[in-house]
């Protein structure tokens, strides 16, 4: 068994734990949420994480306990990447944690996950997660556990999660990290080894299936404004001719029957589209994150690539966006002339809001590949 007093004769500067979590506000009045919010994890830093760490001689800190002066987005994460571990709070799925999560991910190295009972975001429940309630006894065994947790792992070796089993290309049946190389910070890399951009291929398949998305939304959109050009058609000729109000009534009926098919279709691949970019997106912008952290020079032929295929994805998103944000407001104000318009109208603005959405994600993703693009170019 690895002892604390072993472990410190091992390496002349300390081992470092990075604990990633959600802050709150030390200066947000008192009895406000931010004010609870920090109190309440500032505790599981101070009463569960830091003895637990420490007792195996690590030293546990979090970003507000960054001494180092800089950009404290560029420090965090450096400490997510660089830290030979890390214990993330995963309560609440706080934004920023998820995205320092998945960066962390990425790296393979050791990560233990802590949440609150009943707190714990559905998308990484498959991940074992050490969960406390908020009580003495609670908080004393959660304490317990990660120091069992660390036992193990520094005895044994820390097992890959499955997102890094998964962008690294392992089968479930490899064998967990070796204490060796979380001691070095499991970095040792052979000319073999798989580089920055082979362990995004995974991202890219999901890329790729977000462009399909993206052409069979266009090809539905171009559908529907190829059907209302004719319905418009139709209604200019019967006004012309100035044929009773029945008649008109029945033409927009055919025409809401025409588009309540290709509507329906455009809010399913929407809504697929927006899914797949919340699975995405923690992921991209991991990948963004490590490849701004490799000098330009070596980060690869693939990272062009990868790059350009984000921005390229953005324009086309970008432009179908605003056709069926132009549809959409025509169509709203066709709603109001009669009832048969208004269920393919509502799908039309569902998928009109699923987008809008994923494709602002999207546009930070394309703002950042332009970044590094152009620090690449220069």
């Amino acid at each position: 068994m690895i002892t604390s007093q072993t472990l410190r004769q091992e390496s002349e500067q300390p081992r470092k734990c990075f604990v990633v979590g959600p802050i709150g506000d030390p200066h947000a009045a008192h009895g406000s949420p931010e004010r609870e919010a920090y109190e309440h994890h500032l505790g599981i830093f101070e009463q569960v994480i830091a003895p637990a760490c420490e007792k195996y001689g690590i030293t546990a800190v979090r970003a507000d306990g960054i001494a180092h002066a800089g950009d404290i987005n560029e420090q965090i994460c450096r400490h997510v990447v660089e830290s030979h571990l890390v214990v993330a709070d995963v309560s609440s799925g706080n934004p920023n944690v998820m995205y320092e999560l998945g960066l962390r991910h990425i790296t393979g190295k050791p990560t233990i996950h802590i949440g609150e009972a009943g707190q714990l975001p559905f998308d990484i429940a498959s991940i074992r997660t050490i969960r406390y309630q908020r009580t003495r006894s609670h908080l004393a065994g959660a304490r317990k556990e990660i120091e069992s947790a660390l036992e193990v792992g520094l005895r044994d070796g820390f097992e890959l999660l499955t997102p890094a089993r998964v962008l690294r290309g392992l089968q479930s049946g490899d064998g967990p990290a070796s204490v060796s190389e979380i001691g070095d910070g499991a970095n040792r890399e052979d000319e073999d080894s798989p580089g920055l951009l082979d362990d995004f291929a995974v991202i890219e398949d999901g890329l790729d299936d977000m462009t399909a998305d993206m052409e069979a939304i266009t090809k539905t959109i171009e559908t529907i404004g190829s059907l209302t050009e004719q319905s418009g058609a139709e209604m200019l000729d019967l006004s012309e001719a100035n044929v009773p109000m029945n008649a008109r009534l029945a033409a927009v009926a055919r025409y809401a029957e025409t588009i309540s098919a290709p509507a329906g279709e455009l809010n399913t691949v929407a809504a697929a589209f927006a899914e797949r970019m919340v699975t995405m997106d923690s992921g991209v912008r991991a990948a963004l994150g490590l490849i701004e952290m490799t000098p330009p020079d070596e980060r690869g032929e693939g990272t062009e690539e990868f790059l350009e295929q984000l921005m390229s994805l953005d324009e086309a998103a970008q432009e179908s966006l605003a056709q069926i944000c132009s549809f959409g407001t025509s169509a709203g104000e066709m709603a109001r002339m009669s009832r048969y318009l208004r269920k393919p109208v509502k799908e039309i603005s569902a998928a009109v809001q699923q987008l809008t959405s994923a494709i602002t994600r999207m546009g930070e993703w394309a703002a950042k590949a332009r970044a590094l693009a152009h620090s690449s170019a220069t």
